[in-house]
């Protein structure tokens, strides 16, 4: 009798044991995880290719806010002689530039997007540099104005 007793600790050490030496991992098909070899995780084209679709998806929304901002001066005539119109004109100016400036930004950024999908070849930092790049060429200005006031 004691020995079954004992058959029966030593198989159930040893089924404790076993179920703590397994790896826990994600089953095969499951989609992106951890790489346990290089820590990172691993890359999905159509991820990236999505993200560029994405952005490029807004960049036409831009164009179509720009046609809009444009038909909107129309009919407006000579500025002169009238501070609302020509406040207005400048404001447009201004505007324009800004939405042209991130219709291009859209456009480098769904270009690189779309070469890190199509190559799969970057690295982490190759992608962040390739971003950086992007952001440093259509780095926004300072904001102007709206901030809460001195003195309150």
């Amino acid at each position: 009798m004691a020995w079954d007793e004992w058959e029966q600790i030593k198989a159930g050490v040893t089924l404790e044991q076993s179920g703590g030496m397994r790896l826990n991992q994600l089953p095969a098909d499951s989609g992106p995880a951890v790489s346990a070899v290089t820590g990172g995780v691993k890359s999905s084209q159509r991820a990236w290719l999505a993200a560029g679709d994405g952005v490029g998806a807004l960049r036409g929304r831009v164009r179509t806010a720009l046609g809009k901002l444009e038909d909107g001066q129309s009919g407006l005539g000579d500025p002169d002689g009238c501070l609302s119109a020509a406040a207005q004109k400048e404001l447009y100016a201004s505007w324009k530039t800004y939405a042209e400036n991130v219709g291009k930004r859209c456009a480098s950024l769904q270009k690189t997007l779309e070469r890190v999908g199509h190559e799969q070849l970057m690295t982490d930092a190759g992608v962040q540099a390739e971003i950086d790049r992007v952001r440093l060429a259509y780095a926004d200005t300072d904001a102007v104005g709206g901030g809460p006031q001195q003195g309150r």
